[in-house]
Order: C-alpha cells, then sequence, then structure tokens
C-alpha cells in the first residue's frame, strides 16, 4: 500500500471552467510549429532546411553543446519556414503536414532485454529526450550525468488542470514500458506519486516503482514538492523528473517503434463554452477548438498550459511542446470598478479572505481575469508565501538571496530544490506584485553558467 503524505500548505484557486471530462475530437492543423523556446536552456542548431521533407521523428534541430540531443518533427511534410528573431535565434519550425503521417521507424523493442545506455540511445536517437527534466536548474536532463533517482508525479492540481485519470485510460501498456525505461537509466529509485482520487489501474498498480500518494491543494501535484518530501535535492546531486503523461510517450516509442507526440489536452477557462479533451500533437494551431466556441465582444487571455504557469498565445497560437492543457480567461481590460481592491462585489475572490461573501461561500467559483491589481513594491515580510508554500524552504529569505545572487546563501537557502513553477502560488498571493517566477528563473540560468 502507498505510503501517504498529507501537505497542509498551499491554495486551490477556485476559477471556473472546470474540463468536462467528454473527449470532444481529434484536432489537426496544415501548418505545425516547432517553438525551441519551449526547450529552456538549449543551444539550438539547425538539423534541416526549407523544402526539405521529414517524417514524423525526423530531427529538426539539435542541442548545441549535446549533438547527440535531437528534437523530433511531431508531423511528416515539408520544411516550409525557420523563422528567426533578433540575433538570429530560431522562434520556430514550421512544417506542413502530410494528410497521411509517415513515420520514422525506430524498431518495437523489449525494454527488460536492453542496457542503461541503449534505453538512454533509444530515446535521444528518437528526439524525445526533452521529456526528461533534471533538477536542480529545471532544465532538460545532461545525459552524461546519471541521476541518483527519477521522480514522475502522476497528478496535477493546478488550477483547471487536466484528470491524468482520464487521459491516460488505454494508455496502462505504454505507461508501464516508460517506467521499465526510466528504470534503466538509474541505479537509484524511481518514485511515482499519485493522488488518493487516483483511479487508472496504470498509475496505481505500476511495477517497479516506489509509489506515493499526495494529499492536499495544490502544488502538492508538483514534482518539486514531492521531490522536497521525499528526497531533497543536495548539492552535487541530480536528479531527473516527468510527469506521467510524458512517460506514456517514451513508453509508446518502444512498444510502437514509432516517434507518437500526441497529446490528450483539455480545454479549459471560464471564457470557453464547451471544455473537454481533444488529441493533437505538439505544434498544432489552436484556432479550430477556439472558434465559435469562447466569449466573444471582450478581450481574452490565450494559454497553453494552466492560469498561473502557462505560455500566453494569441488565438492562432499552437500547443506548446510541455503542455496538456489550453486556457482561455478574460484579459479584463473592459472591467471598471468603481472602488477597487475595497469594492464589496460578491464576484471578487481573495486568497487571504479580504471579503466577507468568501466565508460563506466557500465552494463559489469565480471569474478571474489577468489583471495583476497592484504596483510592483518592495518584498513585504508579511509571511504570505509560507502560506501557499509547502516546502521545507524558506521562500522570502531565497528570493532575496537569488535577487541578489548571493550563492552561498542560494544553496544554503534550497535553490538546488526549485523551479519556477514552485513559486506560481506565491506570485498570485503576492502584495508586491513581484514576477517571482522570472526572478526564479534568473537566478538558476546565472548559477547554472557560474557553477557548471
Amino acid at each position: 500500500m502507498a505510503d501517504r503524505i498529507l501537505i497542509k500548505k498551499g491554495l486551490q484557486i477556485p476559477l471556473l471552467g472546470e474540463p468536462d471530462e467528454v473527449f470532444r475530437g481529434r484536432v489537426t492543423s496544415e501548418f505545425v510549429k516547432v517553438c525551441p523556446e519551449d526547450f529552456h536552456g538549449i543551444t539550438p542548431k539547425v538539423a534541416v532546411k526549407v523544402n526539405d521533407r521529414v517524417k514524423a521523428g525526423t530531427a529538426l534541430f539539435y542541442e548545441k553543446r549535446h549533438p547527440e540531443m535531437l528534437f523530433a518533427s511531431p508531423v511528416s511534410g515539408v520544411v516550409t519556414a525557420i523563422e528567426r528573431g533578433e540575433k538570429r535565434r530560431i522562434l520556430h519550425f514550421t512544417v506542413q503536414a502530410d494528410k497521411e503521417i509517415q513515420y520514422e521507424d525506430f524498431g518495437k523493442k523489449d525494454v527488460a532485454s536492453l542496457s542503461s545506455d541503449e534505453v538512454k540511445k533509444s530515446i535521444l536517437d528518437a528526439g524525445i529526450w526533452f521529456l526528461i527534466k533534471q533538477r536542480p536548474y529545471d532544465l532538460i536532463a545532461n545525459p552524461d550525468k546519471a541521476p541518483r533517482d527519477i521522480f514522475v508525479t502522476g497528478f496535477d492540481t493546478a488550477p483547471l488542470a487536466p484528470s491524468y485519470d482520464f487521459i491516460l485510460e488505454g494508455q496502462e501498456a505504454d505507461l508501464q514500458t516508460g517506467l521499465d525505461a526510466l528504470t534503466k537509466l538509474t541505479a537509484g529509485k524511481v518514485y511515482l506519486s499519485i493522488s488518493p482520487k487516483t483511479t487508472n489501474k496504470g498509475l496505481r498498480n505500476a511495477k517497479n516503482v516506489i509509489i506515493n500518494e499526495f494529499d492536499g491543494p495544490h502544488p502538492a501535484g508538483n514534482v518539486g514538492v514531492q521531490i522536497n518530501h521525499l528526497s531533497p535535492v543536495n548539492r552535487g546531486e541530480t536528479v531527473w523528473t516527468l510527469n506521467a503523461l510524458d512517460v506514456a510517450i517514451i513508453g509508446r516509442l518502444f512498444n510502437k517503434g514509432v516517434v507518437d507526440l500526441t497529446r490528450t489536452v483539455a480545454l479549459t477557462g471560464s471564457e470557453v463554452k464547451q471544455t473537454g479533451y481533444y488529441q493533437m500533437l505538439i505544434g498544432t494551431e489552436l484556432t479550430p477548438i477556439f472558434k465559435n466556441n469562447v466569449t466573444e465582444g471582450i478581450t481574452l487571455r490565450y494559454i497553453s498550459g494552466n492560469p498561473l504557469t502557462g505560455t500566453k498565445i494569441d488565438e492562432n497560437g499552437v500547443l506548446r511542446a510541455y503542455h496538456s492543457q489550453v486556457t482561455v480567461i478574460p484579459e479584463g481590460k473592459e472591467v471598471l470598478e468603481p472602488l477597487g481592491w475595497a469594492s464589496l462585489s460578491p464576484n471578487r475572490y481573495s486568497a487571504g479572505c479580504t471579503y466577507p461573501h468568501l466565508k460563506r461561500n466557500p465552494g463559489k467559483k469565480y471569474r478571474l481575469d489577468a489583471r495583476i491589481k497592484g504596483g510592483q513594491r518592495a518584498i513585504i515580510m508579511s509571511n504570505e508565501y509560507d502560506k501557499v508554500f509547502p516546502m521545507d524552504i524558506f521562500p522570502e529569505q531565497l528570493i532575496k538571496a537569488i535577487i541578489a545572487f548571493n550563492i552561498d546563501k542560494m544553496e544554503n537557502l534550497g535553490i538546488y530544490e526549485v523551479a519556477p513553477e514552485d513559486f506560481a502560488l506565491c506570485e498570485f498571493v503576492d502584495t508586491s506584485k513581484l514576477e517571482l517566477q522570472k526572478i526564479v528563473r534568473t537566478g538558476l540560468d546565472m548559477l547554472y553558467k557560474e557553477m557548471e
């Protein structure tokens, strides 16, 4: 029986627009775009030219420092554009997709008969190594460094999060194969974290892994929180992290011998008329799921991902590489409030129960918009972060150490354990309106350049 760990600190933001557990169909687009900026910390080098034909699984680019780390095309077709920005930075690769996808054949493999190096090479050659991240630094895992342990999160607690149980239904075999592959990549342990509500048999009855239950509000589903409670990362150690949906993609490679980057994506948010789940490939244009299905007449915020950590896109944007959720909320430009924060409107929400109606209606859902509702100021030492930050770390002190780039203090305060997503709730409740995720990302990048 799985050990249960109770997370008391955190916050479940009561947003309108949770996804109905209904499959709405498969979405395709004529053009598919792959954005190298999704893969933070890499220096992409082009592996194809415009007008080249590619198959699903053909490398579009590779990492400069690790040429063996390839990045696969999700579709077959013709490369129609390689768009560049300032200083010739690659913005995206555009592939005009074939109506019938052709796959590179990597061959079906029995993971049990493969060595660690063979498993690693198979994932690298297929161009899906990007699914594996590492702590410290929250970057794509360095294939040259063996991880102490590997951590897999089997549920998501972010606002309006998709159900892993629903998405993984029918993918149990691929999930187990993916987990078996991970056990080959470490001499340590593979931890799988699930929720007490998890019903998917592939998650609950997974083999060759250590299963733990995490119960509590967001960010209980964050892998950083799970690492902190199970086996924290110390200086000089490296651990790898994934979510269960990406593990299934790896398992698919070994079971089918092809790179199938299909995701089941939850369409969520208060401005969506009909929420639900859609199947699509990474890089698919999202216009078809928005058309006639979102609120009209107001400015909307389109997000690939969840409202706290997702990537802002436009209505013609694409599904980004790591996301299994798309969210639409109001931008808030049209809202005029006579008394601002002092208004006693029943539609206002506060994490600190500032308004009396919050205590009277604890189960009410709110239509929150994208406004910051305040201006930046010095950090107010009010223990706001501590109330929603369930890790054994002092978040306010760590943020100050990062801003000062005091390496010794950063190390002592646990910088090696965290990622920007771990500070998303702190950013939400922050009276000072600081961009905490950006601060943490900048600090991790600077530390990586200094230490590696």
